[in-house]
């Protein structure tokens, strides 16, 4: 009898050894699960911090954090309203880049936007050679160059950069079509 106690006390041991083991194999497990779900938050939240830096937003807490103080742009905007000032340019009519097929041919009106008045005679002055580059620039053109949004956001930038580069030092704020017409 004594033996079949001490043989039930060993099975009864054994058992509570593999619960020991299983209760040991759960805690590392369940540490590592915890690790996993630490790095992934803080993966998270370090991924939203540097996108919040990089689009802009972080940067009044930065300021604040530094002490500098951003100027107010709606006071300012409002102590100094700006008028527009709008000089028209010709029309221009030039034939398309089509490779050699059948001529393609654009008509353009355009504004130009500028910062005061006093800039009008400079514009002016300068309009042979604002129109000269208006016209090498249009007739290198492709249709495909001209469509679309995104097409005529380039031709305006374009435009824009060369009428800059030849009233200088009068600047233009933009340029705007009043009509655009392909043929």
């Amino acid at each position: 009898m004594a033996d079949e106690e001490e043989a039930e006390e060993r099975e009864e041991g054994d058992e509570d050894l593999e619960g020991e083991e299983e209760e040991g194999s759960a805690k590392p497990e369940s540490k590592k699960n915890l690790l996993i779900v630490i790095a992934v938050v803080l993966l998270l939240v370090v991924g939203g911090i540097a996108a919040a830096y990089f689009t802009g937003l972080m940067q009044p807490v930065i300021e604040m954090i530094l002490g500098q103080h951003a100027p107010e742009t709606s006071q300012q905007a409002t102590k100094t309203p700006q008028k527009a000032v709008f000089f028209p340019l010709e029309e221009l009519i030039v034939n398309l880049n089509t490779g050699g097929r059948k001529s393609t041919f654009l008509k353009i009106r355009v504004s130009l936007e500028l910062t005061n008045q006093e800039d009008i005679p400079r514009i002016q002055s300068v309009m042979p050679r604002v129109m000269d580059s208006f016209q090498v620039y249009l007739r290198e053109l492709r249709i495909e160059d001209l469509k679309g949004s995104a097409g005529m956001y380039r031709l305006r930038e374009e435009l824009l950069a060369r009428v800059n580069a030849a009233a200088a030092p009068a600047k233009v704020r933009d340029v705007l079509f009043k009509e655009m017409l392909v043929q």
